[in-house]
């Protein structure tokens, strides 16, 4: 009797393991039903709303965004055809952000600089400014950078292990592929606005 004891209690906690794992279940399911619920109730975000499989190179806005008197343009700057043609390789983008914000913080519109870096997909990246401002404002500034890119030579600004979380990802010869290709597509289309 005596040894039974301890048996009883190990198959006593392993059915209770098994009941809160199934509870543990059923409040997930719940949990991604409600959350299920909630996505079909949100708002499509507007870079989701634009038909990719049309999209070309170029320089679009995105969106714009206004919070009180300030006013921010977020610009969609697309290097390559989304779903149609292979994304940039990440070392590429990384010196590009590298290089395209090192541009942009010095340049005569440093001070309208929000941000710039890449889009997650890796067809290309945002650059967002002060102003409800059109493509056509900021071209001669975006081929401006471009022309730093493809001239620059030398240690890639800010890939030190000090200055990087990934300093040693940089690869400045397809930075420049991508750029010279972007620069090429905004010179030759001029493409400012999303296709309709």
């Amino acid at each position: 009797m005596h040894t039974m004891q301890p048996r009883k209690q190990a198959i006593t906690a392993a059915c209770s393991g098994e009941l809160w794992k199934g509870k543990a279940r059923a409040l997930r399911l719940q949990i991604w039903t409600r959350d299920l619920r909630r996505e079909k109730e949100m708002e499509k975000i507007a870079s989701f709303t634009i038909d990719h499989t049309r999209l070309l190179p170029g320089l679009y806005v995105s969106r714009r965004d206004a919070h009180g008197d300030v006013c921010v343009t977020t610009f969609d700057l697309r290097v390559t055809a989304p779903n149609r043609e292979p994304v940039m390789d990440v070392p590429a983008i990384h010196t590009i952000e590298h290089l395209g914000a090192t541009y942009l913080r010095n340049s005569a519109v440093k001070d309208d600089v929000v941000y710039f870096g890449p889009m997650g997909c890796r067809t290309g990246f945002y650059l967002v400014m002060f102003g409800k401002l059109e493509s056509a404002e900021v071209l001669d500034t975006v081929l401006s950078m471009c022309d730093f890119i493809l001239a620059f030579e030398g240690e890639i600004p800010g890939a030190r292990p000090e200055e990087c979380g990934n300093y040693l990802d940089q690869n400045l010869p397809m930075a420049k592929y991508y750029t010279e290709k972007y620069r090429r597509a905004l010179v030759e289309h001029r493409r400012l606005t999303y296709p309709a």
